[in-house]
């Protein structure tokens, strides 16, 4: 079975003690559900059209229980931590089997 994966990407981080609080319940509510964090990219080398903000990568068993864990009570509740005006590129993709 193929795995799923968290793709984050965060352009501007405007309140970094928020994106704290948030790192720790994200990070509960991911390791609750199965997930293993893979990279939380403070270095990053940018190529094409790439930036070198912030990344995280995230692996999850399966595609199904990666949209499970975004899904979950715990990771929503996560969510109300980011600062007002967040921004991110998230995404969940299915890795190849």
């Amino acid at each position: 079975m193929a795995k799923g994966y968290w793709v984050s990407v965060y352009p501007a981080t405007t309140d970094p003690e928020k994106l704290t609080a948030y790192d720790q319940l994200a990070g509960q509510a991911v390791r609750a559900a199965g997930g293993r964090l893979l990279s939380r990219g403070t270095r990053v080398v940018a190529r094409e059209a790439g930036t070198t903000h912030r990344a995280v990568l995230i692996e999850f068993d399966s595609l199904e229980q990666a949209v499970a864990a975004y899904e979950s009570e715990a990771y929503q509740k996560a969510l109300t931590a980011l600062p007002d005006g967040f921004q991110r590129d998230f995404r969940i993709i299915e890795g190849i089997d």
